[in-house]
């Protein structure tokens, strides 16, 4: 299943509906990744104040990933960004 994401409570929400759709509780995810269940659930309720390390650590446990697209043609890709 794709997600659309556009806000840290769509990510969050997605974070939990897949690690639900795999039948796996907070306790177990964060096992799995070397993490606390309560970090696990600031990622999928707060994620605000969550690090982005931990992000990845949990969408890797999920099978999941992340793929950047522009929102529309005209928005400039990488390489024509000034750093």
């Amino acid at each position: 299943m794709d997600y659309y994401i556009q806000t840290p409570e769509q990510l969050g929400a997605a974070l939990r509906s897949q690690r639900k759709h795999l039948k796996i509780s907070q306790k177990d995810a964060a096992v799995q990744v070397g993490l606390l269940p309560k970090t696990i659930s600031n990622l999928e309720n707060n994620t605000t104040t969550s690090s982005i390390e931990s992000m990845f650590k949990l969408l890797s446990s999920l099978g999941m990933k992340i793929i950047l697209t522009p929102k529309t043609s005209d928005t400039p890709h990488l390489k024509d960004l000034e750093w």
